[in-house]
Protein backbone atom coordinates (compact mmCIF):
# COMPACT_ATOMS: atom_id res chain seq x y z
CA UNK A 1 0.00 0.00 0.00
CA UNK A 2 1.36 3.42 -0.86
CA UNK A 3 1.53 6.01 1.76
CA UNK A 4 0.28 9.47 0.84
CA UNK A 5 1.15 12.50 2.82
CA UNK A 6 -1.43 14.99 3.77
CA UNK A 7 -0.36 18.48 2.62
CA UNK A 8 -1.71 19.92 5.85
CA UNK A 9 0.62 17.71 7.92
CA UNK A 10 3.81 18.99 6.26
CA UNK A 11 5.56 21.89 7.98
CA UNK A 12 5.16 25.21 6.20
CA UNK A 13 8.32 26.90 5.05
CA UNK A 14 9.40 29.90 7.07
CA UNK A 15 9.91 33.44 5.96
CA UNK A 16 12.28 33.83 3.03
CA UNK A 17 15.29 36.05 3.69
CA UNK A 18 17.75 37.57 1.23
CA UNK A 19 20.39 34.81 1.60
CA UNK A 20 17.68 32.24 0.83
CA UNK A 21 16.59 34.16 -2.26
CA UNK A 22 20.16 34.48 -3.52
CA UNK A 23 20.53 30.69 -3.54
CA UNK A 24 17.93 30.36 -6.29
CA UNK A 25 19.20 30.06 -9.82
CA UNK A 26 16.97 32.45 -11.71
CA UNK A 27 16.44 32.07 -15.44
CA UNK A 28 18.09 34.66 -17.64
CA UNK A 29 14.72 36.15 -18.57
CA UNK A 30 14.08 36.89 -14.89
CA UNK A 31 17.46 38.59 -14.59
CA UNK A 32 16.69 40.77 -17.63
CA UNK A 33 13.33 41.68 -16.10
CA UNK A 34 14.96 42.64 -12.79
CA UNK A 35 17.63 44.66 -14.60
CA UNK A 36 14.86 46.40 -16.58
CA UNK A 37 13.35 47.60 -13.30
CA UNK A 38 16.74 48.51 -11.86
CA UNK A 39 17.71 50.50 -14.95
CA UNK A 40 14.43 52.40 -14.78
CA UNK A 41 15.04 53.20 -11.12
CA UNK A 42 18.61 54.30 -11.88
CA UNK A 43 17.44 56.65 -14.62
CA UNK A 44 14.81 58.09 -12.29
CA UNK A 45 17.27 58.67 -9.45
CA UNK A 46 19.84 60.27 -11.76
CA UNK A 47 17.29 62.44 -13.56
CA UNK A 48 18.45 65.66 -11.80
CA UNK A 49 22.00 64.95 -13.02
CA UNK A 50 20.75 64.43 -16.58
CA UNK A 51 18.76 67.67 -16.44
CA UNK A 52 21.85 69.50 -15.16
CA UNK A 53 23.96 68.02 -17.98
CA UNK A 54 21.39 69.04 -20.58
CA UNK A 55 20.95 72.55 -19.16
CA UNK A 56 24.69 73.12 -18.87
CA UNK A 57 25.38 71.94 -22.39
CA UNK A 58 22.78 74.23 -23.99
CA UNK A 59 22.89 77.46 -21.97
CA UNK A 60 25.85 79.20 -23.63
CA UNK A 61 29.31 78.60 -25.05
CA UNK A 62 30.87 79.23 -21.65
CA UNK A 63 28.56 76.74 -19.95
CA UNK A 64 29.29 74.23 -22.71
CA UNK A 65 33.00 74.58 -21.91
CA UNK A 66 32.15 73.96 -18.24
CA UNK A 67 30.17 70.92 -19.33
CA UNK A 68 33.05 69.46 -21.35
CA UNK A 69 35.51 70.24 -18.55
CA UNK A 70 33.42 68.10 -16.20
CA UNK A 71 34.63 65.11 -18.21
CA UNK A 72 38.26 66.28 -18.09
CA UNK A 73 38.73 67.87 -14.67
CA UNK A 74 35.66 66.72 -12.74
CA UNK A 75 32.94 68.68 -10.94
CA UNK A 76 34.08 70.28 -7.70
CA UNK A 77 35.37 67.48 -5.49
CA UNK A 78 34.03 64.75 -7.82
CA UNK A 79 36.82 63.42 -10.08
CA UNK A 80 36.34 63.17 -13.84
CA UNK A 81 36.57 59.38 -13.74
CA UNK A 82 33.55 59.21 -11.43
CA UNK A 83 31.62 61.58 -13.70
CA UNK A 84 32.40 59.34 -16.66
CA UNK A 85 31.40 56.20 -14.75
CA UNK A 86 28.07 57.77 -13.74
CA UNK A 87 27.44 58.79 -17.35
CA UNK A 88 28.41 55.28 -18.47
CA UNK A 89 25.93 53.81 -15.98
CA UNK A 90 23.27 56.11 -17.42
CA UNK A 91 24.17 55.02 -20.95
CA UNK A 92 23.82 51.36 -19.98
CA UNK A 93 20.58 52.03 -18.09
CA UNK A 94 19.04 53.81 -21.07
CA UNK A 95 20.13 51.20 -23.61
CA UNK A 96 19.12 48.22 -21.48
CA UNK A 97 15.82 49.79 -20.45
CA UNK A 98 14.94 50.62 -24.06
CA UNK A 99 15.85 47.17 -25.39
CA UNK A 100 14.17 45.29 -22.53
CA UNK A 101 11.10 47.51 -22.94
CA UNK A 102 10.92 46.61 -26.63
CA UNK A 103 11.28 42.95 -25.66
CA UNK A 104 8.44 43.22 -23.14
CA UNK A 105 6.21 45.06 -25.61
CA UNK A 106 6.85 42.39 -28.23
CA UNK A 107 5.98 39.65 -25.72
CA UNK A 108 2.80 41.49 -24.72
CA UNK A 109 1.77 42.07 -28.33
CA UNK A 110 2.32 38.53 -29.59
CA UNK A 111 1.41 36.44 -26.50
CA UNK A 112 3.43 33.62 -28.05
CA UNK A 113 6.65 33.14 -26.16
CA UNK A 114 8.21 29.79 -25.39
CA UNK A 115 10.94 29.25 -22.83
CA UNK A 116 13.50 28.99 -25.60
CA UNK A 117 12.37 32.24 -27.20
CA UNK A 118 12.35 33.95 -23.81
CA UNK A 119 15.90 32.84 -23.14
CA UNK A 120 17.05 33.81 -26.64
CA UNK A 121 15.53 37.30 -26.43
CA UNK A 122 16.98 37.74 -22.93
CA UNK A 123 20.45 36.83 -24.22
CA UNK A 124 20.00 39.18 -27.18
CA UNK A 125 18.86 42.02 -24.90
CA UNK A 126 21.85 41.62 -22.60
CA UNK A 127 24.34 41.14 -25.42
CA UNK A 128 23.18 44.11 -27.50
CA UNK A 129 22.92 46.46 -24.52
CA UNK A 130 26.39 45.50 -23.28
CA UNK A 131 27.91 45.68 -26.79
CA UNK A 132 26.48 49.15 -27.41
CA UNK A 133 27.53 50.28 -23.92
CA UNK A 134 31.09 49.10 -24.51
CA UNK A 135 31.17 50.91 -27.84
CA UNK A 136 29.98 54.15 -26.28
CA UNK A 137 32.36 53.64 -23.34
CA UNK A 138 35.23 53.60 -25.81
CA UNK A 139 34.08 56.95 -27.17
CA UNK A 140 33.48 58.34 -23.66
CA UNK A 141 36.95 57.35 -22.45
CA UNK A 142 38.66 58.58 -25.63
CA UNK A 143 39.69 55.28 -27.22
CA UNK A 144 38.60 56.54 -30.64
Amino acid sequence: MTQTTNPASRPRPGTMHLPDALQYRMPLAALVSILHRASGALMFVLLPFVIWLFDTSLSSEISYERFTNAFVAGIGFVPALLVKLVVLALIWAYLHHALAGLRHMWMDATHRMSKEQGRATAVATLAVSLFLTLGLAGKLFGLY
